[in-house]
């Protein structure tokens, strides 16, 4: 735990209860390996009907959090502010302890025997703490767009995907966005880019077109429709002052849902679905058994050394 006292507050009973049930939810989502964002955990409570869907009550939430963990009630480590992380090295205090920190760390190319080469994109960063664990155990590639990507980014991630082109492998993008006007179009502005930036470098520029096979396959695994009816999450009106919002309106009226409200084991759950949709299990676990014995054979000489040094 990580709370710690830095007001004192008398906090009114209502208000005793839903810092309780605040504590209930992290510790719930923290039991199964995830940290959530302020407004995930805000969506959790709209979901459970104890405070309504609008912006006044996101303020009032994200008040009492925020007191609520100065007045040592609440787990600083429990809510995560995504794009506000500090960089600092590591440090060790001798080359034993490097190689046991270190083993972990050592992979093998998971996908390099795979017919496939896949990557993981979501439209918010506030999500990294629920799909980056899950990329990162299938060494999937995995990129926070933080709204509609940039060419810079697209054309880096076009250079990746050429690579695997280049060895015969099939190209797969999973990509998970809200539904709302911009959501919806930004997973067809990162298909129609990446694929343009891929047939063009690889010499397949005559294929480019609305009605050709796309060179990199696109799995939007959230947030869709057939979900939004089976999970029922809270709804938010549709941006009006979105330039995309006529032809949204048209095709799925004047609600949309943001991908936050989804439960993050249910997202992780997609994604893993997803990847296992495009893998090779048994060649995966060629790799994985290399791997294994690599990280024994590091931990082997961190012991080694140690002795050595008695």
């Amino acid at each position: 735990m990580s709370t710690e006292t830095f007001i004192h507050k008398n906090f009114k009973p209502e208000a005793l209860a839903m810092i309780g049930t605040i504590v209930d939810i992290l510790d719930s989502y923290e039991q199964q390996g995830y940290d959530l964002s302020l407004r995930q955990l805000y969506y959790q409570l709209v979901s459970k009907n104890l405070v309504v869907n609008d912006e006044r009550s996101y303020k009032n939430i994200g008040n009492l959090v925020s007191d609520a963990r100065l007045a040592g009630h609440i787990d600083w480590d429990m809510i995560k502010d995504r794009g506000r992380e500090t960089i600092r090295n590591p440090h060790w205090g001798d080359p034993a302890d490097f190689l046991e920190s270190v083993a972990e760390q050592y992979r093998f190319d998971l996908w390099h025997n795979q017919p496939c080469y896949v990557e993981v994109m979501v439209e918010k960063q506030a999500l990294e703490g629920v799909l980056e664990p899950v990329c990162r155990r299938h060494d999937v590639p995995f990129t926070a767009n933080k709204g509609y990507s940039s060419s810079s980014a697209l054309y880096e991630t076009s250079k990746r995907y050429i690579n695997a082109f280049e060895e015969g492998k099939e190209l797969h993008v999973i990509y998970l966005g809200d539904h709302d006007p911009s959501g919806i179009d930004m997973s067809r502005d990162v298909e129609e880019r990446l694929d343009l930036f891929v047939k063009t470098s690889t010499n397949r520029e005559d294929e480019i077109g609305p009605n050709e096979d796309p060179a990199v396959i696109m799995h939007r695994v959230a947030l869709n429709m057939d979900q939004i009816k089976k999970l029922r999450p809270p709804e938010n009106p549709a941006k009006l002052t979105d330039s995309r919002a006529d032809g949204y309106i048209e095709r799925f009226g004047r609600k949309s849902w943001e991908l936050d409200a989804i439960e993050p084991a249910q997202l992780a759950r997609l994604v893993t679905d997803a990847i296992y949709g495009v893998m090779d299990y048994d060649k995966m676990q060629v790799q994985i058994d290399k791997m294994d014995t690599g990280r024994a054979d590091i931990l082997k000489f961190a012991k080694e050394y140690r002795k050595k040094k008695k």
